[in-house]
């Protein structure tokens, strides 16, 4: 078991995470841009590309809890493409500036955030629910009862 932390999907054949070819993957790809990976001089596109998003499930459901700090409710999007794609998306804002100030160092970031995830089939999309308290976005999303009932799983003899 590796303490390292996850990035994303890459690699990983049971992720639930879809591949962004254009996306920021790594922490360190931007060290390997000229910039620094600790914060600072990250560019706004890619400064919240990989919001922290927990999924765990129960009998009932499917619950996503997105940290997305600093964020009005307002300016989140929460979307289903193609019928099983859940997209979570939005942005934030950089607060307005005075002529007068001194900047010393800014670490916070700012910029367009989105993450997608491919809902399992047992996923009812029509049901979902989201709330937002905290700096957390949760997103509920019902199991249908019908579809974990009809999946037919059949043994197969090995010859």
């Amino acid at each position: 078991m590796s303490l390292m932390p996850w990035f994303g999907g890459r690699g990983d054949p049971f992720s639930s995470d879809l591949f962004d070819p254009l996306g920021a993957s790594w922490p360190w790809d931007a060290v390997r841009r000229g910039g620094d990976a600790g914060g600072g001089s990250r560019d706004d596109a890619t400064a919240l590309a990989r919001t922290n998003v927990d999924w765990h499930e129960n009998e009932k459901e499917h619950i996503f809890s997105a940290e997305i700090p600093g964020v009005r409710k307002e300016d989140v999007k929460v979307e289903v493409e193609d019928g099983n794609v859940l997209k979570i998306s939005g942005q934030k804002t950089r607060e307005e500036e005075h002529k007068d100030d001194a900047w010393n160092r800014v670490e916070r970031s700012f910029g367009s955030f989105m993450r997608r995830f491919r809902l399992p089939e047992n996923a009812k999309a029509e049901g979902i629910r989201c709330t937002m308290q905290d700096g957390v976005l949760r997103v509920v999303v019902p199991k249908d009862e019908d579809a974990q009932k009809q999946r037919n799983v059949r043994s197969i003899d090995i010859a």
